[in-house]
C-alpha cells in the first residue's frame, strides 16, 4: 500500500493539470535558452535505435496503441525459380498536367498561406493577446504577420545564437532589422497564436489545428506522380509533451511524398494510431500508411513505398485491394512462414547474392527478396520481383576498386524510392528556420513554413520542366527562399515605386524606428505613407527626399 501511494503521488506531481492552457502541452515563455535534460533522460532510445525499432513496438513504448497481433501464422512460401519469373511494373494510367506558366515564388507560397489563413492567424493572435493582458493591444495585421514570417525566413540564412543579435550594432542584419523593430518582432513572436484557448476542445492538436486544416487539403489536391512513398519526419522540440513518441525531444510527422520530396499528405503523431474510418485495423504502422494513402487515387497504379517500420502482409493485401501496388523493406518476423538463409551464409556467397520467395495471400501475389551487399536487406512487393537482374559497379573497400555486383530489379526500385524519402529531409534541413521557443506550436508552425517553401519550390521546378525552361535559368532553393522572404518582408519598395512621385506623403507615428535610408542610423517618427517605411525628415538630414528621387 505504501509503495502504491508513493507511485500515485509521483504520477500526480509529474502530470500537468487537465485544465491548463495547453492541456499537457507546454505554453511557457519564449526564452532563447534551451532547457537542460533532466536526470533519467539518458534512457531514451537513440536515433539509431529508433530507426531499427518496429513502429508497433515504439508505439507501445510511448503509450500508444500497439500493433494488432499477426493474423497470418501459416503462410505457404515457395522458392521462385529465376527463369521466366519477371513481373511487369504496372503502367500508370494517369499523367501530370502540363504547366500553364511559371509564377513568381511568392505566388506559389501564397497558394498555401493564402489570405484566409493569414487573416485567421491575425484574428487568433489579437484575441490571445487580449486574453493574456486586457490592457494591451497587439494591433497585428496581415502585413505585419507577413513581415514576421519573412524575417523568420531571412534568419534561416544568417544563423546567430540569439534572436536579439539580429538588431545589435555588432551583428546587425539589415534584412531583419530594417523590417521590424526588435521589440515589435518579439511582441509578435510572444503572442502569435492559432486557436482560441477559451473554446472547449479535447483535440490534442487544437493549438495547431488551424494550420493543419488549412494546409492538408491543399497538399492533397496537388497532382501526384506515379511513385509515392511514406516517410517519418522528426521536429526537435525542447520540452515534454504528450504528443511525442518514445523520443522525448522530438515530434513525429508521418508524410506522403513523391520521389523528389513533394509532400501530398501528412499526419502528426498524437499517441493514437487507430485505423482511419472504413479501414481495417492492421496495427500501428499499417494504420498510418492506410490513413495517408487515402489521398491516393485507387486503381490507377500509383506505386507506394514504405520501410520496415510500417510493413506487414496485411498492409500489402489491403493496398492491393485498393489497386495500389506496394513495395517496402520488411523484417524477417513480418513474413511468417518465410525462411531465408542467414546473413552469415549469404555473406559467404559474396556481394550481390540474393534469394526470392513467393506467397499468395488472399489471392494477392507477394514476392520477397533477400539481397546481400555490405549487409542484408529484405524487400517485399506486390508488383516487382528479382528479375531482371542488373549488374552495377560498387566500390570494394578491401580491394580498393570497383567490382561488379548483381542488383535484382526489386532492389533498384527500392533505392529509387529511398531517394525520395531522403530528399524531403535534405531540402528542409538545408535552410531550416531556427527560432527557439518553448511553445510547441511555434516549432511546428515554423516547420510547416519550411515545408511549404520546399513544396512551392518543387512545384516551381515542375512547371519549369513542363515548359522546357533550361535548368540554368531556374532558381535554386536558396534563391527561391530569398525571393519569398523579400516579398513577405516588404522592407524596401522597388525603385519604380519609390520614384513614381505619386502619393508619397510624410506621416507622423507614435513610436520611433530606425531610418531605412542606406547608411543612415538615425531614429525618426516620420514614415512614408505609401512606402510604409520610416525616413528622417530633419533640417540637417532629409532622407525622405533623397529616398524618393
Amino acid at each position: 500500500m505504501l509503495f502504491q501511494s508513493i507511485v500515485m503521488i509521483l504520477d500526480l506531481q509529474m502530470a500537468p493539470p487537465v485544465d491548463s492552457e495547453d492541456s499537457c502541452l507546454s505554453d511557457s515563455g519564449d526564452s532563447d535558452e534551451e532547457p537542460t535534460p533532466e536526470p533519467g533522460d539518458n534512457k531514451v532510445l537513440s536515433d539509431e535505435d529508433t530507426e531499427k525499432t518496429p513502429l508497433c513496438t515504439r508505439a507501445a513504448a510511448a503509450g500508444g496503441k500497439p500493433a494488432a497481433p499477426l493474423k497470418r501464422k501459416n503462410v505457404a512460401w515457395k522458392t521462385v525459380k529465376q527463369q521466366n519469373s519477371d513481373k511487369k511494373v504496372p503502367v500508370w494510367v494517369n499523367s501530370l498536367p502540363d504547366g500553364e506558366s511559371v509564377r513568381s515564388p511568392i505566388e506559389y507560397f501564397r497558394h498555401f498561406f493564402d489570405e484566409q489563413l493569414l487573416d485567421s492567424i491575425v484574428e487568433q493572435s489579437n484575441v490571445y493577446c487580449r486574453q493574456q493582458n486586457p490592457n494591451h493591444d497587439l494591433r497585428l495585421d496581415q502585413t505585419s504577420l507577413e513581415q514576421f514570417i519573412g524575417t523568420a525566413v531571412y534568419m534561416s540564412f544568417f544563423h546567430l545564437p540569439q534572436s536579439r543579435m539580429y538588431w545589435s550594432s555588432a551583428c546587425r542584419v539589415q534584412q531583419v532589422a530594417d523590417v521590424l523593430s526588435r521589440d515589435r518582432w518579439e511582441e509578435i513572436k510572444q503572442f502569435i497564436h492559432f486557436s482560441d484557448n477559451t473554446a472547449p476542445n479535447d483535440d490534442r492538436l487544437f493549438k495547431i489545428r488551424l494550420i493543419v486544416d488549412s494546409l492538408l487539403p491543399k497538399f492533397q489536391a496537388l497532382p501526384q506522380d506515379q511513385m509515392l512513398c511514406v516517410h517519418e519526419q522528426t521536429v526537435p522540440i525542447p520540452d515534454r509533451s504528450a504528443l511525442k513518441q518514445q523520443c522525448k525531444w522530438a515530434y513525429k510527422i508521418f508524410g506522403l511524398c513523391n520521389t523528389k520530396g513533394l509532400v501530398h499528405s501528412f499526419d502528426i503523431y498524437t499517441g493514437n494510431m487507430d485505423p482511419a474510418p472504413d479501414q481495417p485495423d492492421i496495427g500501428a504502422g499499417g494504420n498510418i500508411v492506410l490513413k495517408l494513402a487515402q489521398a491516393i487515387q485507387d486503381h490507377v497504379n500509383h506505386l507506394l513505398y514504405f520501410d520496415e517500420r510500417f510493413s506487414s502482409l496485411d498492409l500489402f493485401v489491403a493496398l492491393e485491394k485498393r489497386g495500389i501496388p506496394a513495395l517496402g523493406t520488411v523484417q524477417q518476423a513480418a513474413l511468417p512462414g518465410c525462411s531465408f538463409s542467414t546473413d552469415s551464409e549469404m555473406k559467404k556467397k559474396g556481394r550481390g547474392a540474393f534469394e526470392e520467395q513467393q506467397a499468395e495471400v488472399e489471392n494477392v501475389d507477394i514476392r520477397a527478396v533477400k539481397w546481400f551487399d555490405s549487409r542484408a536487406v529484405i524487400v517485399a512487393s506486390t508488383f516487382a520481383g528479382a528479375q531482371p537482374v542488373f549488374t552495377k559497379q560498387r566500390w570494394d573497400r578491401k580491394l580498393k576498386r570497383n567490382v561488379s555486383v548483381e542488383h535484382p530489379s526489386i532492389i533498384s526500385l527500392y533505392k529509387k524510392f529511398k531517394g525520395g524519402v531522403d530528399a524531403l529531409d535534405a531540402l528542409i534541413n538545408y535552410y531550416p528556420i531556427h527560432i527557439r521557443s518553448k511553445k510547441y506550436y511555434h516549432r511546428l508552425f515554423f516547420h510547416f513554413v519550411d515545408m511549404v517553401i520546399v513544396n512551392s519550390w518543387l512545384l516551381y521546378r515542375r512547371d519549369c520542366e513542363s515548359l522546357g525552361l533550361h535548368s540554368k535559368k531556374q532558381m535554386d532553393l536558396l534563391a527561391f527562399r530569398s525571393s519569398i522572404a523579400q516579398a513577405l518582408s516588404k522592407a524596401i519598395p522597388a525603385q519604380e515605386v519609390r520614384t513614381d512621385a505619386v502619393g508619397h506623403w510624410p506621416v507622423v507615428e507614435n513610436g520611433r524606428q530606425r531610418c531605412k535610408f542606406p547608411q543612415c542610423k538615425g531614429q525618426t517618427v516620420i514614415k512614408c505613407g505609401k512606402c510604409n517605411i520610416h525616413l528622417c525628415l530633419k533640417r540637417n538630414s532629409n532622407c525622405f527626399l533623397e529616398f524618393h528621387i
